[in-house]
């Protein structure tokens, strides 16, 4: 901004006339950058040549794995040589218009004060009765430990899970039963049900988000991947995200919706777990919503033939459309097949590891697009299928002979909302593993 002094004679003017200059300029200068999570305090201080990095306090090592705005390495604390961690490190201009999903993330896992000092083990704050400072932990939750930022990167230095993909653990097995698979779903409804008392919802549990902590036989199942999670307290539910497959009825119907949605996704989770094939499946994202939307899905034989009557009946009180009628986590959690003596101890290991090998190839599961996408589509997908039945309508009014057949598109649209095509069976394999 450009202020013209004019020249005077008096004094007093001219010190006048400073003065304003200096408001205006002061004023027009931009302000700093906020950091990228949580605000900057004393930003008049100068900022010291020893703040706080990574560095300072871990070594990075290998690379583990690479994201589309991240990648992970191994990390070592400097203060105690040979305690490894994962520091997943994110591209700040990568992830730039995105940077809602990181900061939900980090708020969900650690709702801390600035003037707290993390206990052993890290988490999250909240406050007891007394409003005392309380880290939450749960040893089924991957814990981040702290962040730290720099311009162009930020850092999350998380809990090391070295076991593997939930999946892949259960192919390599030489024996896996009906208990097993219990035991996996206890622990995963536990975890779940502590983020519901925290008022913490994940809105896209998926088999890709259970890892096992470290290679033992008996190694717990650990939840990770918090972009998607949302507070309770922070507002409505309405958007429409997770994975095709394991969204809930209600988020698909575009309605309001809780925490009932993670029981939808941990009851298509214990299907698979017993059968090694979705319980909803088709080629078209239409097809596969309209049958999620009414809830339609069958214990097919020979595959469901040695599977008790117990953990059919779990999972239908999980994947209930009717959200007033479909069971909490604490419930999930009482019933027999959980915890009593009803899962079977028969081994199922050969009929799921090779419907999982043929139904979930990781060119398949791997793909992790959001239900909002795929709602789009299918809005495009109706709307397109109106115009051309208006062009039919058209044709055949003024006499071009048009067929009046439905397009596939329209076909696809109308089954979306209307009708159901085809058995509800295992998706053949060679649709999927191709």
């Amino acid at each position: 901004m450009c202020v013209c002094v004019p020249f005077v004679t008096d004094i007093r003017a001219y010190v006048a006339y400073t003065v304003i200059y200096a408001v205006l300029f002061v004023r027009t200068r931009a302000r700093p950058k906020m950091p990228l999570f949580g605000t900057r305090k004393d930003t008049n201080k100068k900022i010291k040549k020893d703040e706080r990095c990574i560095e300072d306090k871990y070594i990075l090592k290998d690379l583990l794995g690479t994201g589309a705005f991240s990648e992970v390495r191994l990390a070592e604390s400097k203060d105690k040589p040979g305690q490894m961690f994962a520091v997943k490190i994110i591209d700040k201009k990568a992830l730039k218009g995105k940077e809602d999903s990181l900061d939900n993330e980090i708020k969900v896992l650690r709702r801390f004060s600035e003037s707290a000092t993390p206990q052993s083990g890290g988490g999250s704050l909240t406050s007891d009765s007394s409003g005392e400072k309380r880290w939450l932990t749960h040893p089924n939750i991957v814990q981040l430990l702290e962040t730290f930022e720099d311009k162009h990167k930020v850092y999350l230095i998380m809990e090391l899970v070295t076991g593997g993909e939930l999946f892949d653990r259960i192919v390599e097995k030489g024996s896996y039963t009906e208990k097993d698979a219990s035991g996996l779903i206890r622990q995963v409804l536990e975890a779940v049900d502590y983020m519901h008392e925290q008022g913490v919802v994940h809105r896209d549990l998926k088999p890709e988000n259970l890892l096992y902590y470290s290679p033992d036989e008996d190694s717990k199942i650990m939840i990770s991947d918090f972009g998607l999670s949302k507070m309770e307290d922070s507002g409505i539910m309405a958007t429409a995200c997770g994975t095709p497959g394991y969204v809930a009825p209600e988020v698909l119907a575009q309605k309001p919706y809780g925490k009932a949605v993670d029981v939808w996704s941990i009851g298509v989770i214990s299907y698979i777990l017993l059968c090694g094939y979705p319980p909803f499946y088709d080629e078209n994202d239409a097809n596969l919503f309209a049958q999620i939307l009414r809830g339609e899905f069958e214990f097919d034989s020979p595959y469901w033939d040695d599977i008790s009557a117990s953990a059919k009946d779990f999972i239908g009180k999980l994947m209930c459309v009717n959200v007033e009628e479909r069971y909490t986590c604490k419930q999930a959690l009482a019933h027999p097949w959980i915890s009593g003596n009803a899962a079977s101890n028969k081994n199922i290991h050969s009929t799921v590891s090779e419907q999982l090998k043929k139904n979930f190839a990781k060119s398949k599961w791997k793909q992790a697009y959001h239900a909002a996408t795929v709602i789009r589509q299918m809005q495009r997908l109706a709307l397109n299928s109106g115009q051309q039945q208006q062009q039919q309508q058209q044709q055949q009014q003024e006499g071009t002979g048009s067929s009046g057949n439905p397009t596939q598109s329209s076909e696809h649209a109308q089954v979306s909302c209307n009708q159901h095509t085809g058995p509800l069976g295992p998706p053949p394999s060679s649709n999927l593993s191709n």
